[in-house]
């Protein structure tokens, strides 16, 4: 009985609860498993002890990763937990607002496997394929690019900038939170990189003078601002003539959980609403493609672009609107 009520007060808690569900789809480490439940990793790690300790989950080192499974017992048909395991498999099937966002955010970490190849691409007939690398091929097309000035705006911990810094002439990297701006400076000294200015600020007023960079990068940053539509028009101004938006973001979905863990204000756009937002902010041929989609994933990647007029014209009004609409 003693043992029975153990194990009750361990399943009493909701963290370890959503750990045995996303465990029972794949093994993870420790890294995604942060990712997905938003908790501290020193949280997830103290749960992960526990499950371990109860026989409810196992551990194994492959790869310089240590993976987390369910202990195959847990699952056998005729395991001594059989019962046990057929109650938590019908209660996890259950949706719920919880179980919707972890779904997103392991859709979201497969996808981010998949890229940086941490399962290290296998091929479709089971080849490895060694060097092959998104980043570096990334940085490749880069040679191709002129040197620019480039404007990073929503520039978080400024992966993007750092990127953008191997071609670009100069680059200055906007975000309105002077943490993660630090952060980005730590990042650049460590990798060396002295051609970008950091600077805070909000998308809809930027510290930039009129017509002095060429070209502006909205990264995963259109659906926090407050007016889309004048951070686009402020993208514009800073813009020389000829001078090129680049824009990433999410297509409309309705994962309602984004606004409380990670402060969208927009829950993505259509790709109408992306490109007449462009189009209205007076930049040419507005263009709207995807960019990444997997089966499953609710969050589909847009790339949309447009050009700064190469000659004077008067500045449009901004649309202050819901783009979606």
């Amino acid at each position: 009985m003693q043992r029975l009520s153990s194990l009750l007060k361990l399943l009493g808690d909701d963290v370890r609860l959503r750990l045995l569900r996303v465990l029972s789809f794949e093994a993870l480490n420790v890294s995604e498993l942060t990712a997905i439940l938003g908790i501290a990793q020193s949280g997830v790690s103290r749960h992960l002890g526990l499950l371990r300790e109860a026989g409810l989950v196992t551990e194994d080192r492959t790869g310089g990763y240590t993976w987390y499974r369910l202990t195959p017992s847990l699952q056998a048909p005729e395991g001594p937990r059989a019962a046990l395991w057929e109650w938590l498999r019908r209660e996890f099937g259950t949706t719920t607002a919880a179980t919707r966002g972890d779904d997103a955010r392991l859709q979201e970490v497969r996808r981010v496997r998949k890229e940086s190849f941490v399962e290290h691409g296998i091929g479709a007939r089971g080849q490895l394929v060694p060097g092959r690398s998104w980043a570096a091929w990334s940085r490749a097309l880069g040679l191709l690019l002129p040197a620019a000035d480039v404007a990073d705006l929503g520039c978080g911990e400024g992966y993007l900038s750092i990127e953008a810094a191997r071609w670009a002439r100069t680059v200055v990297a906007v975000d309105r939170s002077e943490a993660v701006l630090a952060r980005g400076r730590a990042l650049a000294a460590r990798r060396k990189v002295r051609n970008i200015t950091w600077q805070r600020g909000d998308l809809e007023r930027l510290p930039l003078a009129d017509a002095s960079v060429d070209v502006a990068l909205l990264s995963q940053a259109l659906h926090h601002a407050a007016d889309p539509a004048l951070a686009l028009a402020e993208a514009r101004r800073v813009l020389r003539p000829g001078g090129r938006v680049l824009v990433l973001d999410l297509r409309e979905h309705d994962e309602q959980w984004v606004r409380a863990k990670l402060g969208d204000r927009w829950l993505g756009f259509t790709d109408d609403a992306l490109r007449t937002l462009i189009a209205q902010a007076g930049f040419e041929h507005a263009t709207v493609r995807v960019g990444a989609r997997t089966p499953e994933d609710p969050f589909t990647v847009l790339i949309a672009a447009g050009t700064k007029p190469a000659t004077r014209s008067r500045r449009p009004a901004a649309h202050r609107r819901d783009p979606v609409t």
